[in-house]
């Protein structure tokens, strides 16, 4: 498995990504651990953290919970996840991985990707 710090080079600590949708904290805690948004344990104090590519224009990413919802459906636990989205992937028709393919709006060909990891 990747180290997640090294894919994912940016990201906010659970009070500034509510700080970056415009929540109260408490709301913004609620979307981690309702696992509305994939998270994972970063730094040295193992701080609980969002990717910071989630938030674009104070919402999070358009496609990006129901994303998140097929790769669990799939099986795959939150770091996988991470890991699959950030993973660059030659095949895809836009450079990077799967999460370069949800900011150029194109979610349908990342489900149809993920739904496919559980067979």
């Amino acid at each position: 498995m990747a180290d997640l710090e090294t894919l994912i080079t940016d990201w906010l600590s659970v009070p500034e990504f509510a700080d970056a949708l415009g929540l109260p904290q408490r709301q913004g805690r609620k979307l981690v651990d309702e696992r509305v948004v994939l998270s994972a344990r970063i730094g040295p104090n193992q701080a609980l953290a969002v990717p910071a590519v989630f938030v674009r224009d104070g919402q999070l990413l358009p496609g990006l919970t129901g994303t998140i919802t097929v790769l669990r459906d799939s099986g795959l636990p939150d770091d996988e996840a991470l890991e699959w989205l950030f993973t660059t992937d030659p095949t895809l028709p836009i450079e990077g991985g799967p999460m370069g393919m949800l900011l150029a709006g194109r979610k349908a060909e990342v489900r149809k990707r993920a739904m496919e990891l559980a067979l």
